[in-house]
């Protein structure tokens, strides 16, 4: 008896046009659909558009009025620094590397410094076909690294200063001071069918230097926007734009976080980011595949 007056009830609600809640959303995307057509609605509902970009679909949002999607560099030096700092085998950067992969990451960077402190040869090696994406192998330009990167042939090569003593890379390369040595170190590479990347300061003299050298690509070292520099956005923009004008690709890495990434996303004109220190620090309290979803998420809602 009990559940007939229910039912009748609810007949008697639907009725009376006071129908259950999923009933009510049906009938309001009808009318919605009826007076906008089907796709108007899913224009403005931006915390579903969040929820993809944390879901590793982030890639996907930007429109093609607003240019190509910002790619995502996913740098897994400091898995290797945690692992050599008890030695043996774990954690694997390789295995983080296929991780990041997997949670949406556009190519995988690794510095193998002179000092090998964190990645090694035989990470390399690894790398070179461990996640199916692309591989952009950071080093100094000398003699030893220049017979590693054509050996292994990785897709991208980035050319960084270094420094024993220095904890992180500090600066940027001095591309106009040292072009009698870097030219034929960049043809090397370039001849080898190696994307040559240098990785300079925002500085306009650097930007040209590289263009003469034949880069074809520019990292923009963001360390000291990250740390707070006035001005230091202003820079970065004027130089990518300066970049673009002579022809250059722009990528852009160093010391960036998700609370400030956004506004060196939006920068006009930027094609990758690269990324690192932050992401394996954040995988410490939340994992790595969501650190990097996270980053992801905050790439896409800055650009």
């Amino acid at each position: 008896m009990v559940v007939h007056r229910a039912a009748e009830g609810l007949r008697h609600a639907r009725r009376a046009g006071r129908a259950p809640r999923p009933d009510r959303r049906r009938r309001d995307l009808q009318r919605h659909r009826a007076r906008f057509g089907p796709h108007r609605r899913r224009l403005h509902r931006p915390p579903d558009r969040f929820r993809r970009a944390v879901a590793g679909q982030g890639r996907h949002l930007r429109t093609a009025e607003r240019g190509p999607v910002l790619r995502l560099g996913v740098n897994i030096d400091h898995v290797a620094t945690i692992r050599n700092a008890r030695g043996g085998e774990h954690p694997d950067p390789v295995r983080a590397a296929q991780m990041a992969a997997a949670a949406g990451a556009d190519g995988i960077t690794a510095h193998l410094r002179e000092d090998r402190r964190h990645i090694t040869d035989d990470d390399i090696a690894r790398l070179i076909d461990a996640t199916g994406l692309p591989l952009n192998l950071e080093m100094a330009a000398t003699p030893e690294m220049l017979g590693i990167a054509l050996t292994h042939r990785p897709p991208a090569v980035c050319i960084v200063p270094e420094r024993r003593e220095e904890r992180t890379t500090e600066g940027g390369l001095d591309a106009a001071g040292q072009h009698n040595s870097l030219a034929p170190f960049v043809a090397r590479l370039r001849d080898a069918g190696i994307r040559v990347s240098l990785f300079i300061a925002p500085d306009i003299r650097q930007l040209e230097a590289a263009a003469r050298l034949g880069a074809p690509v520019v990292e923009l070292h963001t360390g000291p926007y990250a740390h707070g520099g006035d001005g230091e956005l202003e820079r970065l923009q004027a130089a990518a734009a300066h970049a673009l004008g002579l022809g250059l690709e722009v990528h852009a890495g160093h010391g960036l976080t998700t609370a400030n990434v956004g506004p060196v996303a939006a920068i006009p004109g930027l094609a990758e980011l690269n990324i690192g220190h932050f992401i394996v620090g954040e995988a410490v309290f939340i994992g790595l595949d969501a650190a990097v979803r996270a980053m992801r998420a905050a790439m896409d809602e800055g650009s």
